[in-house]
């Protein structure tokens, strides 16, 4: 397949761009990434629970953005070992089946998001156990008066940036609990498996030996659309999110095998859109035999629509693993892609106005 052409407009290697484009630092965030990691599991493993919480029979995660893709990533993890249901909840309103036998979990990182802190408080008509992670806020005020359990953590930045606390903390809370069995050599792995793919894809790593550099010049200037299955569809969202974010890009995301039972019918209109689009197919050797022969068909269907795609496979061995190593990636990938478009990656301009605008509206 040819490669594309690179539309040079920033040099990704002139480490003057990243002071210049990224005055408030998500670069750095991304590389403190493995570190936080680190912080979020120790943390997680210290914290004890009542026992009665190791009792329950589904578990409930309220969040949004940041906050909630933790929950989702934990649940792809979770579907394939745990004998219990994760499921992750976006909404004002609770679930009708939480009861007595649910844990709901309050995923805010400010502690201020209105979605989950009203799903939260209908959780108190209910018997279920709770529990909050965050860094303050309003939802920390709310558990204090209600004894509820809070497991806080300090760190400033956005909360996207956060992700290795929601996600390794509630990690760590259902190994703890026992719903799920995480070998030490499993972190280990996926720890060193992150700090390789740091080092392999920082802003010193040149572009011709930068993979993320390398994806974000194809990228450039071309609508990305990201296929997962398994334990990369999550990823595959966090993709989306993170390019909507810090790229300041329109980004979709498509699941195996949902995707080739409508989306690959798709690949012919609108010509002009599908010409400047790229797919990104998110791998690994762990999904089931006929999904991996799903993504090679597929690969065929897109040659001959003549739509750009790359394959990228996780690192290591196990799915955590891989998992982690696609998503870093994929935080790379978001930031270089800002430097081309000459955006600062932080700024959240439009969400700021939609949230300052709610807030002048009666709820």
């Amino acid at each position: 397949m040819a490669d594309i052409s690179e539309k040079e407009i920033i040099n990704l290697d002139d480490l003057a761009i990243y002071r210049r484009l990224d005055p408030q630092g998500m670069l750095q965030h991304i590389h403190n990434f493995p570190d936080m990691c680190r912080q979020a599991w120790q943390m997680a493993l210290k914290y004890k629970l009542p026992d009665e919480y190791k009792n329950v029979k589904k578990i409930v995660v309220l969040g949004m953005g940041g906050s909630a893709i933790g929950g989702d990533l934990v649940a792809s993890l979770a579907i394939n070992e745990s004998a219990i249901p994760i499921l992750v909840c976006r909404d004002y309103n609770l679930p009708q089946y939480v009861d007595e036998n649910t844990l709901v979990i309050a995923s805010s990182y400010s502690g201020a998001t209105e979605e989950t802190l009203s799903a939260f408080e209908r959780s108190f008509n209910t018997r279920a156990l709770k529990l909050a992670i965050t860094t303050g806020g309003r939802l920390t005020d709310i558990c204090k008066s209600k004894g509820v359990p809070v497991i806080a953590f300090s760190y400033k930045a956005q909360p996207r940036a956060a992700l290795p606390y929601s996600f390794f903390i509630l990690l760590g809370v259902l190994h703890n609990l026992g719903f799920l069995s995480l070998k030490n050599t499993e972190v280990e792995e996926a720890l060193a498996v992150l700090d390789k793919t740091n080092l392999a894809n920082g802003e010193k790593v040149a572009l011709k030996h930068n993979p993320a550099k390398a994806l974000a010049q194809k990228l450039f200037d071309r609508l990305p659309i990201i296929y997962g299955a398994g334990i990369t569809a999550e990823v595959a969202h966090r993709w989306k999110s993170q390019i909507n974010e810090n790229s300041k890009v329109t980004c979709f995301y498509e699941i195996f095998s949902e995707l080739n039972h409508n989306a690959i019918v798709g690949y012919r209109f609108p010509e002009e859109v599908l010409s400047k689009s790229m797919v990104v197919m998110l791998d690994s050797n762990l999904l089931h035999e006929r999904v991996r022969l799903r993504y090679d068909i597929t690969k065929e269907l897109l040659e001959k629509a003549g739509i750009y795609y790359q394959i990228l496979n996780g690192e290591g061995n196990s799915a955590l693993a891989q998992m982690l190593s696609l998503v870093l990636i994929g935080d790379y990938v978001s930031l270089y892609l800002a430097m081309l478009n000459q955006a600062d990656p932080t700024e959240i301009k439009n969400i700021e106005y939609l949230k300052n605008t709610l807030a002048k509206q009666s709820k």
